[in-house]
C-alpha cells in the first residue's frame, strides 16, 4: 500500500495522503513523496488543478511525534528537494478535501491550498501554541480573521468545519460521500476559465493575501527561544504517551517579565 495515491480525473489531479493508521501524520517518506507528487505535477501540461485530500478519520494530523522523539528534535525531518507547494511556487491551483481532522501541520497543508470543502464534523487546531514555545500567530492573520478570532487560534482551540465555513475559512461543506465530488466540480469549473486568466487570477489573489510584517517575524523569532526549550519534546512525549505533559516555563523564572519587543 502507497503512502501517498494518485489519481487522474481528465486534468484533475487527485492527491490522497493514505496513512490512515497514524492520521496521515507526516513523516519525512511522506513530505518526500509530496514534494515529488507537486513537482511532477507543476511540470506536466496535461494536469491543471489538483484535489488534495487524506484517507481515513483524519486529512492530517500534522508532524509525525513518534518519528519526532526517536530522532530526538522536534518538527520532523523535511523532504530531501523542495516542495513548491509549500514554497508557493506551484503556479496550479489546489483545492483541499479535507475529510476528518487537520491538525497543526495538517492545518497549514489546508491554509495553503487556494479553495476548500471539508465534509460536516472536520475538526480543525492550530496546534503550534501546544508543541513549541509560540503559537500559530500568523494564521488567524493570514486567513483575515478578526483578532478574537485569531487569538482562538493562535492559544490552540479547537475549530469544527461548520464554525470555520461560517467565518469565511472554507468554501463548501459536504458529506463524506459527496466530498471529492464536490472538490472536483470546482476544479472542473476552474477548467472553464481561459488557461491565462485561471493561471493569472490565482497569482494575483495569492499576492493580495495578508502577510505578517518583517519586524513582527523577527520578534517571533525571538519569542521561539524565549523559554525552557526542553518543553517541546515534553509535549511531543506526552502526547505520544497519552499523559499530562510535565512544563518547565522558563530556565529563569523572572525571564517571563522580560519578554522581547518589537523596539528590541
Amino acid at each position: 500500500m502507497s503512502i501517498l495515491e494518485t489519481e487522474r480525473h481528465g486534468q484533475i489531479l487527485v492527491v490522497r495522503m493514505n496513512r490512515p493508521e497514524r492520521m496521515n501524520a507526516l513523516n519525512q517518506e511522506l513530505r518526500q513523496r509530496l514534494a515529488e507528487t507537486w513537482t511532477a505535477f507543476r511540470a506536466d501540461p496535461e494536469l491543471e488543478v489538483a484535489v488534495f485530500t487524506g484517507t481515513g478519520r483524519g486529512f492530517c494530523a500534522g508532524e509525525d511525534m513518534k518519528e519526532s522523539l526517536a530522532d530526538g528534535a522536534a518538527g520532523g525531518r523535511r523532504a530531501t528537494i523542495e516542495d513548491p507547494f509549500m514554497s508557493g511556487a506551484l503556479e496550479k491551483p489546489v483545492i483541499a478535501a479535507v475529510n476528518g481532522f487537520a491538525m497543526g501541520g495538517g492545518f497549514m497543508l489546508v491554509e495553503r491550498t487556494d479553495l476548500r470543502v471539508a465534509v460536516r464534523g472536520a475538526v480543525f487546531e492550530v496546534s503550534e501554541a501546544k508543541r513549541w514555545l509560540l503559537g500559530g500567530y500568523n494564521h488567524g492573520h493570514l486567513a483575515n480573521l478578526p483578532y478574537p478570532i485569531a487569538m482562538e487560534m493562535a492559544l490552540g482551540f479547537r475549530f469544527t468545519a461548520e464554525r470555520f465555513h461560517e467565518i469565511g475559512f472554507l468554501n463548501r461543506l459536504a458529506e463524506p460521500e459527496t466530498l471529492i465530488e464536490t472538490a472536483l466540480e470546482m476544479g472542473r469549473h476552474l477548467l472553464t476559465l481561459p488557461p491565462a486568466a485561471r493561471v493569472n487570477t490565482v497569482h494575483m489573489m495569492r499576492q493580495m493575501r495578508p502577510r505578517v510584517a518583517p519586524n513582527f517575524e523577527a520578534l517571533a523569532g525571538k519569542l521561539h527561544d524565549h523559554g525552557d526549550k526542553s518543553d517541546l519534546m515534553e509535549s511531543r512525549a506526552a502526547f505520544a504517551e497519552k499523559r499530562a505533559p510535565n512544563f518547565k516555563g522558563w530556565l529563569d523564572p523572572q525571564d517571563r517579565y522580560r519578554l522581547p519587543t518589537l523596539e528590541d
